[in-house]
């Protein structure tokens, strides 16, 4: 079978890339992999996306779904065999409607975040999916990763966001499941199998999200701490003290706000004399009227009387509240600058969070004394970002040389205070191995028969959340 001339005769001209032209989807985001592609299709309608697909399942030949190319695990890179379709949804970018009434956006899959949110609040409606890589990751992206974000502690992770889907399944049928209901038990949850799924299942090309009232009053502080034990202890008194409008809360250690003072144009440090830990935290309501920076104001005085905050300073303008929330989002391109490092992506109970920094930075002290800890992120819900940082002149390639005893300890532990590897940056072609070492066996079977009734011959993704063959 001729498939690049079959696909020729299903796409238009300029939407099948071959060559030197497919570059840019060969590589990603973390650079990680570089693969070979034999092609990479830009289909503009769901018809198109179908068509291929049944073309790619009769020739078995693999496709790789990509989107904004955002991830950290390799889940939209073409593996090195050059047998690869790249099947790129950025033309399927339209926002199909939105309903004010019903607090529903139904949005294209190659829709970029950042738009999706523009088009709730255009209706004087709130989308709370919220990451530093809003402007340039995709809707399907997001959903077939089931992403999660600064605001996971008050509207969950992006499966909680959704409503319906359309989905081509991996022989070109699709799957029209675009309702805005809340309400609808008929059967088997068949939509919750392509979230988090990352295009193994079949390709989302389409989505109905929730929305939300629109946020009309915030309050932000950035308040120093002891530790992630106080910080956790802070967080159950915000949570307490503002009838849970607490949307964010997010930890920052001493090592990233001085990365981010050193490598990011623009960043001060919000309290001039340091501190070994801190957390930045934000409040939210739909009314105006709602009085949150004096309830934040009092919530953290009484904690500094208790002695959980060391120093806080308020928001006291947008321009204020964008430089705190740059810190947060700029660690990561703080440690690009800085140098080579370690990543992980662990979750734990929020109660056993503070034993896991404890435990795992008294690990890489003992076994890692070129490395230095940067564990920072959505303390909230119990989501770090637990990485390691090459010292200054250390060997940054011997640093990376130790990444699977690193990655070993620090997931043995996580998984032992009743955790996860991976918490919000999905399995992609990083962590098979790891889904293969701590998943039950019973869910990983039930994981490949599920893989082998919707994708019979293998051909979604292959290679990335379960191991081909």
């Amino acid at each position: 079978m001729d498939l690049l001339g079959t696909l020729r005769g299903i796409l238009a001209a300029g939407e099948l890339l071959t060559g030197e032209a497919c570059e840019p989807y060969l590589v990603d985001h973390r650079r990680l992999y570089r693969g070979r592609a034999l092609a990479v299709a830009l289909p503009r309608s769901v018809e198109a996306v179908a068509r291929v697909l049944a073309a790619c399942d009769a020739a078995r030949v693999g496709v790789v779904p990509h989107g904004g190319n955002t991830g950290y695990c390799g889940g939209a890179t073409p593996d090195e065999s050059g047998t690869q379709l790249v099947l790129a949804l950025k033309y399927l970018n339209r926002i199909r409607g939105v309903d004010a009434a019903n607090y529903s956006l139904t949005a294209e899959a190659g829709c970029l975040l950042e738009r999706v949110q523009e088009a709730a609040a255009g209706a004087g409606r709130y989308f709370p999916l919220s990451l530093g890589s809003q402007g340039s990751c995709q809707i399907g992206g997001n959903l077939s990763t089931n992403a999660g974000g600064v605001h996971v502690l008050r509207y969950g992770m992006m499966r909680d966001l959704v409503l319906g889907l359309e989905v081509v399944l991996a022989d070109g049928r699709v799957l029209n499941g675009l309702t805005a209901l809340r309400k609808d038990n008929t059967g088997y949850d068949i939509r919750g199998l392509f979230l988090g799924a990352e295009g193994t299942l079949g390709v989302i090309t389409a989505a109905t999200l929730k929305l939300f009232p629109q946020i009309e009053s915030t309050a932000t502080a950035f308040a120093a701490v002891a530790d992630p034990r106080a910080a956790v202890a802070l967080l159950a008194r915000l949570r307490a003290a503002s009838g849970d409008t607490i949307s964010s809360f997010e930890l920052v250690p001493r090592l990233a706000l001085e990365l981010t003072t050193a490598h990011i144009p623009g960043i001060t440090d919000p309290l001039g004399t340091p501190h070994p830990w801190y957390v930045l935290c934000e409040l939210g309501s739909a009314r105006a009227a709602e009085p949150l920076e004096a309830l934040l104001t009092e919530a953290l005085g009484a904690a500094l009387e208790a002695g959980l905050v060391r120093d806080a300073v308020l928001a006291r303008s947008g321009r204020e509240r964008a430089a705190l929330w740059k810190i947060r989002e700029t660690i990561p391109e703080a440690q690009r600058h800085e140098g080579p490092g370690l990543k992980h992506d662990i979750s734990v109970p929020v109660s056993a969070l503070p034993e896991f920094v404890e435990r795992g930075a008294g690990w890489i002290a003992a076994h890692v004394p070129q490395a230095r800890l940067i564990a920072y992120g959505h303390v909230g819900d119990g989501n770090l970002h637990f990485n390691l940082q090459g010292r200054a002149g250390a060997d940054g390639a011997a640093l990376l040389a130790r990444a699977d005893e690193v990655r070993r300890a620090l997931h043995d532990l996580a998984v032992s205070l009743g955790g996860s590897f991976s918490a919000e940056h999905g399995i992609g072609r990083l962590k098979v191995a790891e889904l293969e070492r701590y998943a039950p066996a019973t869910e990983l079977a039930l994981m490949h028969a599920v893989k082998r009734a919707l994708d019979p011959h293998g051909i979604m993704n292959p290679g990335k959340v379960l191991r081909s063959g």
